[in-house]
């Protein structure tokens, strides 16, 4: 179960952040994709300071470790179809943000910043060492951003599926309907999820059960179902996804995002993106070609940040494309991994012959 966004904020122009592929395509599954038990119980819980914990699953050996971040409203599972196949050659982790999925409660607020903050201290302790390949979906692309500023020493490489943009909201808004204009800021200020709330959780008889715990995703098993469903209605679950979205669409972690460097040298930066956008009930083929068009210079302009940057058009694909078509990111990791791992062994070779006795560690 992932959360259906409010079919407004298609319509509106605001790119859906996670939202089950059935929502986009009408067609479920008839066959769970993911059934995974390892996603139905905490894997390992990891303190990151003060007692809180966030849930790390870890698999596999061989640098670089490759870390991937999920977008809004989803947890680690939203890397079940891409971890396993990295994982055979790589150390890799994925994680459930703090009040998502089985991690602690929040007890900040759900900024990029303090996501890279509780990933970092989580891999510290854990002993997963740089230098890491980081991988973010949608709001996880504008974190993984956050996370290569801060630590540009302990990344070599960086694959964003068709990830958030800190400057989504202002310029998709010169594009919008009237109608989408009167709704535009409803994502970042709706609190109806958390008036929702009674006993710590949100009970399956609320009206707003749908709308803010969700529905059974076809993409899962029935186990898997069961636990998301459980924990989504929960207090910390709703506070933290309530929180994620206000500094999101209310501007803190897009000014995080927006005040990272510009150039991050020869890095490869491997941005996957969807395309053409689908047709949309109420969108005229023009305002969605336009939209198109748009979102296609956001991920250019984060793929310019690099020059080993591309920007790759995913076709037959919505938004979830680690989802729809999972062997174009495992492709894509591979393509970063392989860069990285030539650049290394010509920075070897340099050093080697300027320096002959010395070996670059």
């Amino acid at each position: 179960m992932i959360k259906t966004i409010l079919a407004a904020s298609w319509a509106i122009g605001s790119l859906v952040l996670t939202a089950p592929a059935s929502a986009f395509t009408g067609q479920p599954s008839t066959k769970p994709l993911i059934t995974d038990s390892v996603y139905t119980k905490p894997y390992r819980l990891v303190d990151v300071g003060g007692g809180r914990r966030i849930n790390l699953y870890c698999r596999g050996t061989g640098s670089p470790a490759v870390i991937f971040s999920a977008g809004g409203y989803d947890s680690s599972i939203a890397w079940a179809l891409v971890q396993p196949a990295i994982s055979k050659t790589n150390t890799t982790c994925s994680y459930d943000r703090a009040g998502m999925g089985f991690s602690d409660a929040a007890t900040r607020p759900g900024t990029s910043a303090n996501d890279v903050d509780d990933i970092h201290k989580a891999l510290q302790a854990s002993h997963i060492k740089p230098p890491y390949l980081l991988v973010g979906h949608s709001m996880g692309g504008m974190a993984v951003r956050v996370f290569a500023d801060r630590y540009r020493d302990e990344v070599v490489g960086m694959v964003i599926v068709d990830g958030a943009h800190e400057d989504q909201s202002t310029r998709l808004k010169t594009i919008a309907t009237p109608e989408a204009l009167a709704h535009w800021d409803d994502e970042g200020t709706d609190t109806s999820c958390m008036d929702a709330l009674k006993d710590g959780e949100i009970p399956k008889e609320s009206p707003l059960y749908k709308k803010c715990v969700g529905e059974p995703d076809p993409r899962f098993s029935k186990a898997i179902n069961d636990v998301m469903l459980e924990y989504s209605a929960k207090a910390k679950y709703q506070v933290a996804t309530t929180s994620e979205m206000h500094n999101f669409w209310g501007g803190a972690s897009a000014d995080e995002t927006r005040a990272t460097r510009r150039d991050f040298g020869d890095m490869p930066i491997i941005v996957l993106t969807h395309a053409p956008h689908a047709p949309a009930k109420g969108i005229t083929q023009q305002l969605q070609d336009q939209r198109t068009v748009m979102w296609e210079q956001f991920q250019n302009e984060v793929a310019a940040m690099s020059t080993h940057g591309v920007n790759e058009i995913v076709p037959r694909s919505t938004h979830l494309i680690n989802y729809d078509r999972p062997e174009i990111v495992i492709d894509a990791i591979h393509q970063a991994l392989a860069i990285a791992a030539e650049q290394r062994a010509q920075r070897v070779a340099t050093k080697h012959a300027a320096h002959p006795s010395e070996a670059l560690p």
